[in-house]
């Protein structure tokens, strides 16, 4: 009998290794599930109503911790391709889930002109192809736990590529780990708010000639006073 079993986990074990290696993206989204049900007690609203299940849209949400993309990517149902700074992007480990993801890196053009103009490309194209792009309009992370003005790039991409726009937001993630609350070193350690409660909230579509700050508005809503 515990042969059986030892046999039966073997055989468990070969076929999620086939299946991760002929479709990478499930192992991404699983790695991503997992580590968001283990870090956090996280609810979700309105996302399944709400992120359309075929066609192009642009998803928007408030930038708050260096685990955003992570944890969207666990509660959205469908594949999502999401821009980030590319400094994040290229942080090890994670950086494995985001090229599985197909994340798009971007610079300022103060950094480098030639990957941002490669990624609002990226982003064209992707929604031209009908996927979900996701973008983080404040364009780096909360340094306080306010959101920041969105800034115009949003109404860029929605001009070249008229999509619905969902608005999205992320809240308690300012007292979790990973935010810049903590210092580098305060992320190093085992983090005091392990578990902390968190929750994705999703409203209905706005059309693609909604301007940065309504959009802006739109999340500040959903988020309320939960940073």
């Amino acid at each position: 009998e515990g042969y059986k079993r030892q046999a039966l986990a073997i055989a468990n074990a070969l076929v999620a290794i086939w299946i991760f290696s002929i479709v990478p993206e499930f192992a991404m989204r699983f790695a991503s599930w997992l580590m968001v049900r283990t870090l956090y007690r996280l609810r979700v609203r309105g996302v399944e109503e709400h992120v359309p299940d075929e066609g192009a849209a642009l998803l928007v949400c408030n930038h708050v911790s260096y685990m955003d993309a992570l944890i969207l990517a666990a509660v959205v149902p469908r594949p999502v391709r999401f821009v980030m700074y590319y400094k994040i992007f290229n942080i090890p480990f994670m950086n494995w889930i985001f090229r599985t993801a197909k994340a798009i890196p971007i610079a300022s053009p103060k950094e480098d002109a030639a990957l941002m103009q490669r990624a609002f490309d990226s982003v064209d194209e992707a929604l031209a192809n009908g996927e979900l792009v996701l973008i983080f309009p404040e364009g780096r992370l909360t340094a306080d736990g306010e959101i920041n003005p969105f800034k115009s790039g949003v109404e860029k991409i929605l001009a070249r590529r008229p999509v619905p726009v969902v608005p999205m937001a992320l809240c308690g993630m300012w007292t979790s780990m990973w935010s810049r609350r903590d210092t580098r070193l305060g992320r190093m350690r085992v983090p005091r708010r392990l578990r902390a409660r968190i929750e994705v909230i999703a409203a209905p579509a706005l059309p693609p000639t909604t301007p940065a700050s309504e959009l802006e508005t739109a999340v500040r809503a959903l988020r309320g006073d939960r940073a």
